[in-house]
């Protein structure tokens, strides 16, 4: 009995998660503004909560299809030629308008420049999208972010690129991706042979809204108080934002269309043209400079906005991408 009663629990909350995790974004706002002096230690807290969060994720899909995904050179190519050549291009025009202020510019740079790996494999399964693709291409998208600093060099300049450390970075490489991804196959090992490794996987996967639900909350609390103090410029990039999200729609069907792919891969390309990197690159545009300290808060407005924009984007984009439409499978 109380096994049915989780999962039924379990199944609610999968099935509210978008509001919940706004909720979430409301009580780490509430917490950051009554509580100001929690703000350091949310973010330190910040890094081993999206560890946990992607090793879940990771649990989640059998490595046995990413295997088959990984192969699907259609899809894989489709998704870093969106990402890699298109995506700079859109990115370039749209921060022109924000050309003339190095932090509100390179915030916005960081963020829209480096593509989504966790939380865009949820919402693009919610779409209806292919998702254990997606997560086949996950790792390939985080090391080709190592592109960041080039695309950087010539939209800022040598000057700003170089006051940017490279550590964090890797060590957001190492510490997000390739020990939650090692620690999620060894999992699956053991649980393809003992019972405690199913065990652990039934665990996270009940904590997967939770745990999602804890990281914004933490990611938003130790930010907000400065996303208050530094509302006026903030709201220049919130335009920004909002656009590309309307502009890669179109951008990610026609890639998908020119490539010839299923209605589940084109939700799936559009999900990752769009959904960026913030809690990733946020660690990085922490280590700023304090000149440039005003772009971590540029990068946690992205993702204020591009939460709503997720909400509108499982709403409507399976109608938009109807899974009648004939395309020739991928």
């Amino acid at each position: 009995m109380g096994m049915v009663k989780t999962q039924n629990l379990i199944a609610r909350m999968e099935h509210h998660q978008i509001g919940l995790y706004l909720v979430a974004i409301l009580i780490g706002g509430g917490v950051g503004f009554l509580a100001p002096g929690s703000a350091g230690a949310l973010e330190h807290s910040i890094n081993p909560v999206l560890g946990l969060l992607l090793y879940a994720t990771f649990l989640g899909i059998p490595f046995a299809s990413i295997g088959k995904a990984a192969k699907d050179l259609r899809f894989m190519g489709t998704v870093l030629v969106l990402n890699f050549i298109v995506v700079p291009v859109v990115v370039f025009g749209l921060t022109r308008f924000i050309a003339g202020d190095q932090a509100l510019l390179l915030g916005v740079l960081l963020v829209l420049l480096t593509p989504c790996i966790d939380y865009v494999i949820v919402f693009t399964g919610l779409a209806g999208g292919a998702s254990d693709r997606l997560l086949a291409a996950a790792p390939v998208l985080m090391l080709l972010q190592m592109l960041l600093p080039l695309y950087l060099l010539l939209f800022v300049g040598p000057d700003v690129a170089s006051a940017i450390d490279p550590a964090p970075f890797v060590e957001a490489l190492i510490v997000l991706i390739l020990i939650p991804l090692t620690a999620a196959t060894l999992t699956q090992a053991l649980a393809r042979k003992a019972a405690a490794g199913r065990i652990i996987m039934d665990i996270m996967q009940a904590l997967m809204v939770p745990l999602m639900m804890v990281t914004l909350a933490v990611v938003v609390g130790s930010q907000i108080t400065g996303v208050g103090q530094e509302v006026g410029s903030l709201l220049a990039v919130v335009p920004l934002y909002a656009a590309f999200l309307l502009v890669m729609v179109p951008l990610g069907m026609l890639a998908a269309r020119w490539a010839r792919l299923d209605v589940a891969a084109t939700r799936a390309v559009v999900f990752s043209g769009a959904t960026r990197n913030s809690l990733v690159v946020l660690p990085l545009a922490l280590a700023l400079p304090e000149p440039l300290a005003l772009a971590a808060l540029v990068v946690v407005t992205q993702t204020l906005v591009e939460l709503i924009g997720m909400v509108l984007f499982v709403r409507f984009l399976p109608r938009i991408i109807r899974t009648e439409q004939h395309r020739q499978p991928a």
